[in-house]
């Protein structure tokens, strides 16, 4: 029993030493390597064409004190996708898709293990354009280019692992909220435009990447 009781002592002490190997670094600066996220809907999708993957098009700065973690991060994506639009055998949209977003916002850290889990919060600006063209079933073919720009709020959840000093590999997730004000342009003969106000709300599933830990306090 007294052993048990030494022995307990030593235990917390390696875990904490451990621990600040990461945790006394002012700074984090970070990639997600993997992306799989849900785009806002362009024109009138059906649901089953918005999500998508993408490699190393987001990053993240973190400002780290005793009891958060301060992020600042941002996103670009710019990539071909096309989609039905209004239903499976409406339409058909072809083009490109250009999203990008700032985000401010801070994470906990629910314990300072070798394994951490963390919540978070994020707040930010986003931008989400469509250009390309439209088939209809007629078929008439036109161009058409749709945007949004607008805030986001994003709870988040995560963990991470320091496989070695100064080095983090983590995944999250979250889901986010978009509103946005936006319009819709198109010129198949006659030029028309719609404006409108839209809220969603985005699943991300799953992100993951890697972190390094810069300029330790001690």
């Amino acid at each position: 029993m007294i052993k048990k009781i030494l022995i307990l002592p030593l235990i917390l002490l390696s875990m904490t030493v451990f621990s600040q190997q990461n945790g006394d670094a002012k700074y984090s600066f970070g990639v997600r390597g993997y992306n799989y996220l849900e785009l806002p809907e362009l024109l009138n999708q059906t649901k089953d064409h918005r999500f998508i993957s993408s490699n190393f098009s987001s990053y993240i700065v973190k400002f780290n004190d005793n009891l958060f973690s301060y992020r600042l991060s941002g996103s670009y994506l710019h990539k071909s996708d096309q989609f039905s639009n209004n239903c499976e055998n409406c339409q058909f949209a072809a083009g490109k898709v250009k999203d990008y977003s700032f985000k401010a916002g801070f994470e906990k850290n629910f314990t300072y293990g070798p394994v951490q889990p963390y919540l978070g919060f994020d707040l930010g600006y986003r931008s989400n354009e469509f250009n390309g063209n439209l088939t209809d079933t007629n078929p008439v073919n036109f161009n058409i280019s749709t945007r949004k720009r607008g805030f986001t709020i994003s709870p988040l959840v995560g963990i991470k692992q320091n496989p070695i000093k100064d080095i983090s590999i983590f995944a999250e997730s979250n889901v986010e909220f978009f509103y946005a004000w936006g319009k819709t342009q198109s010129d198949p003969e006659v030029y028309t435009q719609n404006r409108f106000q839209k809220g969603e709300l985005l699943l991300n599933p799953v992100s993951v990447g890697i972190q390094f830990h810069l300029g330790h306090k001690n």
